[in-house]
Formats: structure tokens, C-alpha cells, sequence
């Protein structure tokens, strides 16, 4: 119990681990969002992804270097449900391969997912409702994409969230009758401030006592979370006196890692996706070298980014060795700085080839020419480098946090969003985001020393 106007618990940024968080703590817990609390029609729409373009209302639109030189503007989801709001609606959880720690492996985390996901095949019956493409809902260049990685003898994954070896296999999502199911949807949080960005974490001494809005007004709490996403967190602990060089001195926005991507357009001959479909229906992960777990992926987008358009292949490097750095007013990926990258990357560019060869669909480009040479692959990776936008590590565990999400040296202040991953997953985050919120809660909820 705490003072009367002052919460248990403030949970900063309405996002997918923030809403799962609040969620889960419900009334013990104040929820702060910056953005808007109301929906849009787009966002609820599965097969939209409007809300990533710069300049929507519920983008932050993030201004990022990829490489030297080469800039990019990144989409974050603004307003209550964060990215899950805006994203592709595809639920994946990380493979066994990732070991963030103690308490922080496939097997501790396992109960987390289990208990975010409302799945027949895994029989749970969480809040998210978690689906795989089937019948009328799954668009023939997926199956294509299915008979022609088999032939090329890839093995099969029948369920990516089984935890077994990487292969082709259909990908699941957390969408209904094309209705996007983000994390403010299923969780419904029950104490919620819209439109309340936090600008700065308060202090007594070395333990936190609430948060500043930016206009001002102060909330007290007995324990601040802080859950803005891997750009907002670390800049808001920055802004607080947590960061290189500052009253608490740790390395905060440095070494974070994602998933360096192109794609890859084809053309085919198929009608329109069925409305409900998924965009994404299918993806091939598999080892490019000497990664068991799966470290390079070709996921398949059968809906056009524009109308009358191709369709794409987006091929990703998912374990890399690029490390980048975010600061106050920069945000720099350094993407592919080694060969290794460089080399995996091609390799997944060539495969995707290797598929529309095999009947996915007729490639729209690069020519023969440039994919058979690795200076001319180069400077089109250059041309067409984009984000899988599934930035981890900003303020990781053993680096700013320790493995119960406290930050090292204060009391009373935690993280819990992807920012604390040491290295970004193998497959993508948004199922993962909800469970570091669900395993946030439980952290929240541990008695002193136990």
C-alpha cells in the first residue's frame, strides 16, 4: 500500500509490453500513453499497413542512419496498442537458440507466451488470439512459396512456435476475420492517461518516486516501469540522468541490434488476396552457415505495397553481427559494417531468387547480372537496404538492467519493453514484446528477496 494519490505502480508507454503489464496488474497500475487512447479504422484493419507511412498521426516516424550516408525514417506505433497497432499482425515467438540471461531463455519464458496466447494448437487461452492461414484465407503464392522451398529441400516447420528447427511454414498472426488484435485490444488495461508523454523519471536520492508529464504535472508511485518501446525507453532515461556520462553511468541506447532487410519484387498472375487474408503469410528461415537456430529469412508479402503493384519477398538477415548506437538526437543502425552480414545477406537475396525461379512468381528485379556478382549485389543491397523495425537492446539485461528488469544502481524503476534484449530474436518481436510484459508483471508481483 503507498500514500492515497500515489500509485503502485506507473507503467510509462501504452505499447505491446506496457499494455500486457497493465493489463495484467489492473488496478494496482496507472498506464501513461503518449499518444491517443481512441482507435482508427486503419488500425484495426490486419491487411493495413497505412499507418507506417511518415507523416500518419500514429507513426512516430523515426529519422535513423542504416549505413553512413543512407538515411531512412522508421515507423514505432503512436498512441495506446504501440506497434502492435500498426504492425503486419504476425506472432512468432523467438526460437530456443536465444539465451538472454538467467530467467531469460525459451524455457523461462515459455509459460509467458502460453499465457499471452489464446492458440488451439498449443491449447492456451490467453488474451491474443493466435491464427495460421488456411483454406481461402491463404493466397497461392504462399502455397507456391511452401511446394517450391520443399523441392529445393528445405525442411519443413509446420509450427514456427513449436520450438523446433528452422524450415518453411506457415506464419501465425494475432489477427481475426481480418480484425488486427493488438496488445490494448486483448489486454484491455484498466487505469489508462492518453496523450501524456513522461519527461523525465523523478528521483529521491537513488530511488524513483514517479514521473514529470512534459507539462509538468507530477505522478507519484511506489515503482516506475518504464515500457516506451526500444527508442522512447532509452531516451527517456536519458532524459532522467541515466545514460553514458551521466548521474548513473550506463551504457543506455548502445549496442543494440535488428534485422537488416531488403525485398525482393515478383511479379504474378493471381487475383486479389481474399480481404481477411494475412500479408505475410509464409516465411522460410534456415541456417546460412553456422547457425542452427536459423539466421537469414525469406518472409512473403502477397499484398502490393501499392496499388497495381508487385508483390515482394523480404529477405532479412535475423542473427546479425551489426551493433548500433541511439542518442538523444541520433539514431545509427551500422548495418552490414562486416563481411559476414554482407555475405548471409546475399546468400538469403539469392535463395529468395532461387524460390520465384522455382514457381513462386517471375522476379521483377535485380537482373541475372546482379545477383551473380557480389560487388554488383552490394551496391543494390545499398540501394534497397530497409529495417525489419524489430530494434532490441537499448537498455539490456546485464548491461542497464539486471535479469529482474531493474535498473542497475536506482530503486524502484524497471524496464519492459524489447529494449532490454540483449540481442534481438531470431524471428520477429511482437509476440515476444507482449511476454517480456507478461514476465514484467510477474517480476512486479515477487515478494523482496524471493
Amino acid at each position: 500500500m503507498h500514500p492515497a494519490g500515489v500509485w503502485d505502480v506507473v507503467v510509462v508507454g501504452g505499447g505491446s509490453a506496457g499494455c500486457a503489464l497493465a493489463g495484467r496488474l489492473g488496478a494496482r497500475a496507472l498506464l501513461l500513453e503518449a499518444g491517443p487512447t481512441a482507435s482508427l479504422p486503419e488500425l484495426r484493419d490486419a491487411t493495413s499497413l497505412a499507418a507506417t507511412a511518415p507523416g500518419h498521426p500514429r507513426n512516430w516516424a523515426h529519422e535513423v542512419l542504416l549505413r553512413p550516408g543512407q538515411p531512412a525514417v522508421v515507423p514505432r506505433g503512436l498512441g495506446l496498442g504501440g506497434s502492435s497497432a500498426i504492425n503486419g499482425a504476425n506472432w512468432v515467438r523467438a526460437t530456443r537458440a536465444e539465451d538472454w540471461g538467467p530467467g531469460w531463455t525459451w524455457d523461462d519464458l515459455l509459460p509467458c507466451y502460453e499465457r499471452s496466447e489464446r492458440d488451439a494448437w498449443h491449447g492456451t487461452t490467453g488474451p491474443v488470439p493466435v491464427r495460421r492461414p488456411d483454406g481461402e484465407l491463404l493466397h497461392p503464392a504462399a502455397e507456391r512459396f511452401l511446394d517450391a522451398a520443399r523441392r529445393l529441400g528445405f525442411a519443413e516447420e509446420p509450427d514456427k512456435n513449436a520450438g523446433s528447427a528452422p524450415g518453411v511454414g506457415l506464419v501465425p498472426g494475432n489477427s481475426v476475420d481480418g480484425v488486427r488484435i493488438d496488445a490494448a485490444t486483448a489486454y484491455r488495461p484498466r487505469t489508462v492517461r492518453g496523450d501524456a508523454p513522461v519527461e523525465r523519471v523523478l528521483f529521491d536520492g537513488d530511488r524513483a518516486r514517479g514521473v514529470e508529464l512534459a507539462g509538468g504535472e507530477v505522478v507519484e508511485a511506489g515503482e516506475v516501469v518504464i515500457a516506451a518501446g526500444a527508442i522512447g525507453t532509452p531516451r527517456l532515461l536519458m532524459r532522467s540522468g541515466i545514460g553514458p556520462g551521466l548521474r548513473v553511468d550506463l551504457p543506455v541506447g548502445r549496442g543494440f541490434s535488428d534485422h537488416p532487410a531488403v525485398f525482393l519484387p515478383f511479379a504474378d498472375t493471381d487475383p486479389p488476396a481474399h480481404p481477411h487474408a494475412p500479408g505475410s503469410p509464409v516465411a522460410l528461415n534456415w541456417d546460412a552457415g553456422a547457425d542452427p537456430a536459423g539466421d537469414v529469412e525469406v518472409l512473403a508479402f502477397v499484398r502490393p505495397f501499392v496499388a497495381g503493384g508487385p508483390l515482394h519477398l523480404m529477405c532479412a538477415l535475423q542473427h546479425p553481427d551489426s551493433r548500433g548506437e541511439l542518442t538523444p538526437d541520433r539514431i545509427e543502425y551500422r548495418y552490414l559494417r562486416t563481411e559476414h552480414d554482407r555475405r548471409r545477406l546475399r546468400h538469403a537475396i539469392r535463395t529468395a531468387a532461387d524460390l520465384l525461379r522455382a514457381g513462386v512468381g517471375t522476379r521483377v528485379g535485380p537482373d541475372g547480372g546482379v545477383l551473380g556478382n557480389d560487388r554488383t549485389l552490394d551496391a543494390w543491397i545499398a540501394d534497397h537496404l530497409t529495417t525489419s523495425v524489430h530494434m532490441c537492446g537499448t537498455a539490456a539485461i546485464g548491461r542497464v538492467v539486471d535479469t529482474e528488469l531493474r535498473v542497475l544502481g536506482v530503486d524502484g524503476l524497471r524496464v519492459a519493453d524489447t529494449s532490454v534484449l540483449p540481442t534481438v530474436p531470431r524471428r520477429g518481436t511482437s509476440a515476444t514484446a507482449v511476454a517480456i510484459g507478461e514476465r514484467a508483471a510477474e517480476l512486479v508481483d515477487r515478494p523482496p528477496g524471493t
